[in-house]
């Protein structure tokens, strides 16, 4: 039995010794080194109520509630201040300091407490409110300040340890623990959604701050929570902020890459209407007139694959890859049209405005549609408001019908499968070469919106 009892001693003692220790980093150590380049940031800005008055024509009830205010509120201040706690970090021993543009958006007065208890008056150096980002600055004349090394984001991975350090509720210089729990989180926060998704504590009054690795270098500017989540925190990749922190420095604002395009989620029904064989990339939708895709030829229908060798996964990655390109640069684009790729080179342009994807509204579409359309004359076009010239309109859908759900009144159908449609005869004769339950991809302009949809035939 001793034998026994040795010899299994001896088996758990080297199986031991195979598996390799699970390495949990100093967290002590790193908080000691990390804190002094943490600040707090404190800001307050003038709200000023607006007068009960009515809009719109001129009415009785306004000429009251201006005397009653005058009356009672004479000589009083009506403005109230509104307050609000953040954080940041230093990114050069100067004073520039990198936060949130949530943070610090209409602030009146900014404050920057150190980790010492010094306190300095900050000034905004440039915003960037689609990616959510402040650079703002303090005056510590010949003094270095403590710098947080940037690291990189791309290679971070999920399951890897991090620490945030901030401000949450107010109580200064908290460090909260936790792991990378996702890559690539599209929260619908804007354009250029990529977040990354941690687990370690993050509350209000944290947005603006760092998110380090295991190393001590900055991989996440810590930005958003899950209302009523536990758990669940959102950080901006710190390589988006990297690229675009030199022009926040120089000029104030940033200048994004454009190119031109309205995009809509490719959806499988989609791909396969379009006879791709896996749902990857942004479907064009819209090329706007005198833009960089126009020039180079790209066209309604077409799916971006890739961009300069990137892969377009999913609809999300076009303006963030886009937008990260100097603008009159040429970028290589893989497309697929009408049934096979090609290729086409776009020189960049500058973003004078958003580029939003289409609402999508994806399901399926006898009169194998289950519609009533109508042709668009000049008085239907004036009733309806209408920006298009040519088309059928939606008068209804069948409730129970297969364009249920996927088409609605108002709705005008440009196109069937690539096929121009341009009155209802001309509708009902391309349907009339569909068989039953053959899936059909439908061209429709929505208010301002033009999307593609597919229904399958009854």
């Amino acid at each position: 039995m001793k034998t026994l009892f040795r010899s299994l001693s001896v088996f758990v003692a080297l199986l031991l010794t195979a598996i390799p220790a699970f390495a949990v980093p100093d967290f002590a150590e790193l908080a000691i080194r990390l804190k002094p380049s943490v600040v707090n940031i404190s800001t307050s800005k003038t709200i000023r109520p607006q007068r009960p008055i009515f809009p719109g024509q001129p009415s009785p009830y306004n000429e009251f509630f201006e005397e009653f205010f005058d009356r009672f509120f004479r000589g009083q201040p009506m403005d109230r201040k509104e307050r609000s706690l953040g954080s940041g970090f230093i990114i050069s021993a100067d004073g520039y300091i990198l936060t949130n543009d949530h943070v610090v958006d209409g602030a009146d007065v900014i404050k920057v407490r150190l980790s010492d208890g010094r306190e300095f008056n900050g000034t905004v150096q440039g915003l960037d409110p689609k990616l959510d980002l402040a650079l703002i600055k303090i005056d510590v004349g010949q003094e270095e300040l403590p710098v947080a090394e940037m690291g990189n984001s791309e290679t971070l991975k999920v399951g890897e340890w991090v620490m945030a350090i901030g401000n949450p509720f107010g109580l200064e210089q908290t460090v909260t623990v936790g792991i990378v729990s996702a890559k690539g989180r599209v929260i619908g926060a804007g354009p250029y959604d990529d977040f990354i998704q941690t687990d370690a504590s993050i509350n209000p009054g944290n947005s603006g701050g760092p998110l380090f690795n295991e190393a001590g270098k900055v991989i996440g500017i810590n930005t958003a929570i899950v209302a009523g989540g536990q758990g669940i925190g959102f950080a901006i990749p710190i390589n988006a902020a990297k690229s675009i922190i030199p022009q926040l420095r120089e000029t104030g604002h940033v200048v994004r890459g454009w190119i031109g395009v309205t995009v809509q989620e490719l959806t499988e029904e989609l791909a396969e209407s379009f006879g791709l064989k896996k749902a990857r990339g942004a479907l064009v939708t819209d090329v706007e007139d005198d833009s960089p895709a126009r020039k180079a030829g790209l066209q309604r229908g077409d799916i971006i694959l890739e961009i300069n060798g990137q892969t377009l996964e999913n609809l999300s990655d076009l303006p963030r890859i886009v937008a990260a390109l100097p603008v009159g640069a040429k970028a290589r684009m893989t497309l697929f049209r009408d049934g096979r790729t090609k290729e086409a080179s776009v020189t960049i342009g500058t973003q004078d405005r958003d580029q939003q994807p289409a609402k999508r509204e994806v399901a399926k579409s006898k009169n194998l549609l289950g519609l009533s359309v109508i042709d668009i004359t000049p008085e239907i076009k004036s009733r309806y408001r209408l920006s298009v010239e040519k088309g059928v309109l939606v008068a209804a859908v069948e409730a129970d019908g297969p364009a249920a759900g996927t088409l609605h009144a108002g709705d005008v159908i440009l196109e069937l499968n690539g096929e121009p449609v341009e009155s209802a005869a001309a509708l009902h004769a391309l349907l009339g070469n569909s068989k039953s339950n053959q899936l059909v991809r439908l061209l429709v302009q929505r208010r301002d919106q033009t999307l593609y949809a597919t229904v399958r035939t009854r």
